[in-house]
């Protein structure tokens, strides 16, 4: 798969697409075949850094943190700081907006014990458990510098099920962003399987669109 075979698609996923009252997101299916996903070595779930931002998620970053000095250091960096003392308070509703809220999600490293202790059990099945952080300010910008490029891929699907689907850019966006961010998906899933004859179909389509396989051939829908 290269540049040219994704913009293709997706400028006759853009003819058959209907016009929406609201922007639609732009999703990358990959259909998988031949692979026992009950092995755990085959099971799918990791972090791709993309070329451009999806579009899809606010960006907005939430810290926990202990050290006092540490937290006036990160004033202005984040949209929240919260610190370890706030968090046995936290409700079960409040952990999950909190989940919904923040796309990304940092620890002081100290602080994983008590948000593990009283946020686990929300934030974990969301995949919103915090990165640990130490008490650097410039490891703290580089990875809010690449947050919003971040996705996560899997095929966890209530259980291990033999399809990604990730949302890889939005309508106004030119295809040839769409399209390379595409391709980082694809790499990572294709480095992720035995081999790439378990690659069954890769599939684009708007989120109320056709899909439209690879090579200009449609897809059945999902």
């Amino acid at each position: 798969m290269n540049e040219k075979d994704f913009v293709d698609a997706l400028k006759q996923m853009r003819d058959s697409s209907r016009e929406r009252k609201f922007e639609q997101s732009i999703e990358l299916i990959v259909n998988l075949k031949g692979i026992d996903f009950k092995k755990s070595q085959n099971q799918i779930d990791e972090k791709v850094s993309l070329p451009f931002s999806t579009g899809k998620s606010s960006g907005k970053t939430i810290i926990f943190v202990k050290d006092k000095e540490f937290a006036s250091q990160l004033e202005g960096k984040t949209d929240k700081i919260m610190m370890e003392s706030e968090i046995p308070s936290i409700s079960k509703k409040d952990a999950q907006n909190l989940a919904i809220e923040y796309d990304l999600l940092l620890a002081e490293g100290p602080v994983m014990v008590a948000v593990g202790k009283h946020l686990g059990q929300i934030l974990a099945p969301k995949g919103k458990m915090p990165k640990p952080i130490s008490k650097n300010i410039d490891e703290v910008e580089r990875m809010l510098k690449t947050a919003g490029t971040t996705t996560r891929i899997t095929n966890k699907k209530g259980k291990f099920m033999p399809i990604i689907q990730v949302v890889v850019g939005k309508e106004s966006m030119a295809d040839e962003q769409i399209a390379k961010n595409a391709i980082a998906i694809y790499n990572s899933v294709l480095s992720a399987v035995p081999s790439k004859h378990n690659i069954k179909s890769v599939i684009v389509k708007t989120t109320m669109g056709s899909p439209v396989k690879l090579g200009g051939i449609k897809g059945e829908s999902k």
